[in-house]
C-alpha cells in the first residue's frame, strides 16, 4: 500500500537574513524532503544546502526527545530520564531555594536566535524571566555594535528594500560573504548584473563572493573605517559629492570635510594595504555610478573597533545622495521596519525591580567566575555557550562549577550539555507555532505545525507557561495561546503593521510590510538633528568622537597574527555542525595561512599545526593560501568538539574584550600564534 504524502507550507528560523518559505514533504507524520516555496515573492523556491539537511537535524537519532537529569560529574554526558512532573518539581524547588537564600537575580537566563521564531525567541521566556526577577542578559553577541554605529548616522537601523537592488548600477558587498551568508540577495544582485551593474566586494579574505565579484580589494583585517574615510577624502576633492542632497539632508558636511583631510589615498594605503590608486578607483567609481547601493556586513562589526566602522561607511550614500533613488542606497538590516509591540510581547512590566542585575553575554565566562553575588544558575535555550561564546577556557570554567544549577533547553545533547543538571527536550520549528520576521527583506511570515511534538519535546513557549505556573504565577500574561501572543505582537502603533493579522497571516502566509516613502531614507531620518549626521553631538555626549573616525586594532607583538573566525558554507554557528552529511562536505575545521607566513614557521600545506595565545590554544590542519593577506590566521565555522578531545572550539582563543560600540563582542580581533605539533 502507497504511504501518504502531504506538502506543507513553512518558514526557515535560522539566524539568517533571507527568512526562506519552505515547502514540506510529510510520509506518515514524518519530514521526509525541504523545499523552497516556489510563491514566496523574495526566496522564490530557492534555499541553501543547509535548509534541504532539515530531514536530517529533525529526524536526528541523537535528539532529545525525554527530560533528562545528571547522575554523574559535570563535564560528560551521563544522565538518566525522568518525567517533567520531575524537572518541573526540581527546577521550582531549586529557585525558590535560590531566590530566598540569594535573591532572584542570582539566576541568569542565556539565550540568543538558535530559532529566530519571536514567541520562541522573545516572547514567553521573557515573561517568566521578567516576572522571576532574574538577572538581565545583554544579548549583544552578533549586531549591537553595527545597530549602535548605523543609528549614529542615521537613526534607525534600516535600509532600502533588496527587492529593489535589481536596479542598482554600482555594487559594494562589504564585509560579507552573501553566497554563503545571504543567498537570494544574490540572486537580486545577478540580475542587476544583467542590467549591466557592476560589483565589487570588499573584505579580508578572498572568499566565494570575493571570487564571484567583477573586482576584489582586499584590505587588512579591522580597516574598513580608514578605507571609508578615504572614499570620502576623494568624494570630496574631486567635487563627487552631491551638494544639494547634503545640504537638504544632512548636518556636519563642513566639520566632516576638514576633518577627511589627513585621509589622503596614500595615507590610506598604509594603513588598510589597498593601494592608493585602487583607493582613488573605487571612490570615483562610487561617485560616478547612480544607483549605487552598499550591503553591509555582519563580520566586520565584530572587531573592537567595528561601530565606527559601520558608522563610517553609512556616510557614503549620504554624500553621493543615494538615498531615495530607486536601487540606491545601502542595507545593514532591515529588523526595525517591522518593530512588533515588544512591550505587550515581553512584558517588562512584570518584573519587581526596573533595575536589574545586567549581564553582557559576551562576557558569560567572567559572570560565572566572578565571586562577589555569583550566578547560581543558569537557563540555557535557543544557544550553545560552550562553543559560541569567547574565551571559552573561562566559560567551560565556571560552567562546571559544582553550585551552578544549569538548565539546558535543546534538540540535541550540545557541547554546553556536558555542564547541564537538567535537559530538556525542545521541538524542532515545524513543531511550532510562531511568527517569523526578516532582518533583510520586508515580509512577516507565520509558521504553524506541521508535524507533532517528537518524544516528549516541548517549544520554549509551553516550557515557560508551564514552568510559570509551577511557580505560581498567575499573572493574565501565562494564560494565553501562541495566537493570543502573536495578535498582542501585532497590535502596535507602527504603521508598516496596519491591516497584518494572524487571521490574515494564516490565509496568506507571508504579508509584506507596508513601507511607505515617507517611513524611508531619506524623508524620515529620526538622529536628534532628523538629518543624517556627518558630525553627531549625541556621539560627543556617549564618550565619542563625533565624526567618523579611525582608531586601529591594536597590535600584540607575542601573537603577530589576526585571527579572523567567521562562518563556512555549511553551518550557521554551531547550528546544523552535528549533521553527518554537511559534516562530510565540510570535511573539517581548517587554519588557512598565506604562504609567507607558513615559510616564516616551517609549516607546509596539510600540516597539523597547535593555534595559541594568552587564553588558550586549539589545533588545526593548515591551509596556505594566497586568499588570506600577510598577518592573517582564518579559520571558518563552529565545529563541537569531538569525543578524542583533538576538536575544540575556536572560541577558545577570542577575547571578552567588547567592541567599541553597543556592548558588542571582538571575535576578529584576536591575535594568535601558531606552530607545527
Amino acid at each position: 500500500m502507497e504511504k501518504k504524502r502531504t506538502i506543507a507550507s513553512a518558514v526557515c528560523p535560522l539566524d539568517c537574513p533571507d527568512t526562506c518559505g519552505l515547502k514540506v514533504e510529510i510520509e506518515e507524520g514524518k519530514i521526509v524532503s525541504v523545499n523552497g516555496d516556489p510563491n514566496h515573492p523574495v526566496t522564490k523556491g530557492v534555499i541553501c544546502h543547509k535548509v534541504r539537511k532539515f530531514p536530517e537535524r529533525v529526524n536526528h537519532p541523537d535528539r532529545v526527545l525525554y527530560p533528562l537529569k545528571r547522575v554523574g560529574e559535570k563535564g560528560n554526558f551521563s544522565f538518566r530520564r525522568i518525567t517533567w512532573e520531575e524537572a518541573y518539581g526540581e527546577i521550582t524547588r531549586r529557585y525558590n531555594d535560590l531566590i530566598s537564600r540569594y535573591g532572584p537575580e542570582s539566576i541568569l537566563p542565556y539565550s540568543f536566535y538558535g530559532n529566530m521564531g519571536l514567541l520562541n525567541s522573545d516572547g514567553m521566556d521573557r515573561r517568566f524571566f521578567h516576572k522571576l526577577g532574574s538577572s538581565h542578559l545583554e544579548q549583544t553577541i552578533c549586531n549591537s555594535a553595527a545597530s549602535v554605529g548605523f543609528r549614529y548616522t542615521m537613526g534607525r537601523g534600516v535600509g532600502i528594500d533588496p527587492e529593489d537592488t535589481v536596479h542598482s548600477k554600482l555594487i559594494l558587498i562589504w564585509g560579507c560573504n552573501v553566497i554563503s551568508t545571504n543567498m537570494h540577495q544574490m540572486i537580486y544582485f545577478n540580475e542587476a548584473r544583467k542590467r549591466g551593474a557592476k560589483i565589487v566586494v570588499i573584505d579580508v579574505h578572498n572568499n566565494k563572493t570575493a571570487k564571484w565579484g567583477d573586482w576584489f580589494v582586499q584590505l587588512n583585517p579591522g580597516t574598513d573605517t580608514a578605507l571609508a574615510l578615504g572614499m570620502m577624502h576623494v568624494l570630496i576633492n574631486e567635487k563627487l559629492v552631491d551638494e544639494a542632497f547634503v545640504s537638504k539632508y544632512a548636518v556636519g558636511y563642513e566639520e566632516l570635510v576638514a576633518h577627511v583631510q589627513e585621509y589622503t589615498p596614500e595615507y590610506v594605503s598604509r594603513i588598510t594595504g589597498v593601494s592608493a590608486d585602487d583607493i582613488m578607483k573605487l571612490a570615483k567609481m562610487y561617485g560616478e555610478a547612480t544607483p549605487s547601493f552598499i550591503r553591509i556586513g555582519n563580520g566586520l562589526q565584530h572587531h573592537e573597533n567595528g561601530g565606527m566602522m559601520i558608522r563610517a561607511i553609512t556616510c557614503l550614500p549620504a554624500l553621493t545622495g543615494q538615498w531615495g533613488v530607486k536601487g540606491g542606497g545601502a542595507l545593514k538590516g532591515n529588523s526595525a521596519y517591522a518593530e512588533l509591540n515588544y512591550a505587550k510581547l515581553a512584558r517588562a512590566d512584570l518584573r519587581p525591580s526596573r533595575n536589574p542585575r545586567s549581564v553582557n553575554m559576551n562576557q558569560i565566562g567572567d559572570a560565572l567566575l566572578q565571586e562577589e553575588l555569583p550566578i547560581r544558575s543558569l537557563f540555557v535555550y535557543n544557544s550553545n555557550p560552550a562553543q559560541v561564546a569567547p574565551d571559552q577556557n573561562k566559560v567551560r570554567k565556571g560552567l562546571m562549577r559544582e553550585d551552578l544549577f544549569t538548565v539546558v533547553h535543546d534538540l540535541f545533547l550540545t557541547d554546553t550539555c556536558k555542564y547541564a543538571d537538567i535537559v530538556l527536550p525542545a521541538t524542532s520549528h515545524f513543531e511550532n507555532t510562531d511568527l517569523y520576521k526578516s532582518y533583510w527583506h520586508l515580509y512577516l511570515q507565520l509558521q504553524q505545525p506541521i508535524i507533532e511534538p517528537m518524544g516528549e519535546a516541548k517549544s520554549n513557549f509551553m516550557l515557560f507557561k508551564e514552568l510559570a505556573e509551577w511557580m505560581g504565577f498567575t499573572d493574565d500574561a501565562f494564560q494565553v495561546s501562541e495566537q493570543d501572543m502573536i495578535n498582542e505582537a501585532l497590535d502596535s502603533q507602527n504603521p508598516s503593521l496596519a491591516g497584518i493579522t494572524y487571521e490574515r497571516l494564516a490565509k496568506e502566509k507571508h504579508i509584506k510590510l507596508n513601507v511607505t516613502e515617507q517611513q524611508m531614507f531619506p524623508e524620515y531620518i529620526p538622529t536628534p538633528s532628523g538629518k543624517i549626521e556627518f558630525y553627531s553631538e549625541r556621539m560627543i555626549r556617549d564618550g565619542y568622537h563625533p565624526l567618523p573616525h579611525y582608531e586601529g586594532v591594536k597590535e600584540n607583538d607575542h601573537y603577530p597574527l589576526t585571527f579572523v573566525s567567521g562562518p563556512n558554507h555549511q553551518f550557521l554557528n554551531s547550528t546544523m555542525s552535528n549533521i553527518k552529511s554537511l559534516q562530510k562536505l565540510e570535511k573539517e575545521p581548517i587554519l588557512s595561512l598565506h604562504p609567507e607566513e607558513a615559510m616564516k614557521r616551517g609549516i607546509q600545506n596539510g600540516n597539523r599545526v597547535r593555534v595559541f595565545n594568552e587564553l588558550g590554544e586549539v589545533k588545526l590542519r593548515i591551509f596556505v593560501t594566497e586568499d588570506v593577506l600577510p598577518g592573517v590566521a582564518l579559520t571558518q565555522g563552529l565545529w563541537w568538539d569531538d569525543e578524542e578531545g583533538e576538536r575544540i572550539s575556536v572560541n577558545m582563543l577570542t577575547p571578552q574584550k567588547l567592541a567599541d560600540m553597543g556592548g558588542g563582542a571582538s571575535f576578529f580581533s584576536a591575535k594568535v600564534e601558531c606552530e607545527l605539533i
